[in-house]
């Protein structure tokens, strides 16, 4: 799955290129989202102690800028050549994304990475998305947010650097631009396809309800 790199990507491709910059930098990882999250378990290594944070058993979600802020102070103040990077998924980045705009303002060394489905586990591409009539409130798919949605933009709005990438070769250099921009966070938008899930699992023991 990592080796297919048909656009728009899969989780696994996308985090592909994540996963060999944390083996060259030095990387405190935030880690949000529900699949995004699963997945970035198992595709982000670690091999220093103390370099993780993700929503954790209960899975929690809105908690992953909160734990960026209190790392990127401490990276800022005790430890100036780690960079923070955030990697959730879009809706995860929606419960609490206005705390970039604190990251913007506090010039923190943090790069937010969001794995962007246009939904919740799932969302709608741009053209079924404008093939919807009617109603909107009515009409769409209640785990979908807007397509493709622009938060590159958001983050150059508030004062920071953002850069929209589809492909593995962009985001590997977006992660290397993004760790020479010293001067403030950088948010990398990474369009990955509607449809991407997790890699299935062979027996089905380890997926069946236990209710």
């Amino acid at each position: 799955m990592t080796d297919d790199h048909t656009l728009p990507l899969n989780y696994y491709a996308a985090y592909d290129p994540i996963r060999e910059f944390i083996l060259k930098n030095d990387v405190l990882i935030v880690n949000e989202g529900a699949n995004t999250m699963d997945i970035g378990r198992t595709m982000m290594p670690n091999v220093l102690p103390r370099r993780r944070l993700d929503a954790g058993t209960f899975g929690t979600m809105g908690v992953g800028l909160g734990y960026a802020l209190a790392a990127g102070f401490y990276c800022r103040d005790h430890s100036p050549n780690t960079k923070v990077l955030v990697v959730q998924g879009d809706s995860a980045f929606g419960f609490s994304g206005m705390e970039l705009e604190t990251i913007v303002r506090y010039e923190l060394p943090i790069v937010v990475v969001i794995f962007n489905n246009s939904g919740i586990y799932r969302g709608v591409g741009p053209d079924d998305w404008k093939a919807i009539e009617g109603d909107k409130t009515t009409n769409v798919p209640v785990l979908s947010l807007s397509p493709e949605c622009r938060y590159d933009r958001m983050c150059e709005a508030l004062g920071g650097r953002g850069i929209l990438t589809h492909s593995v070769p962009e985001i590997r250099s977006a992660l290397a631009k993004a760790y020479e921009h010293q001067s403030g966070p950088t948010l990398i938008n990474i369009i990955i396809a509607t449809d991407s899930e997790r890699k299935a699992q062979e027996h089905n023991w380890l997926t069946r309800s236990k209710v």
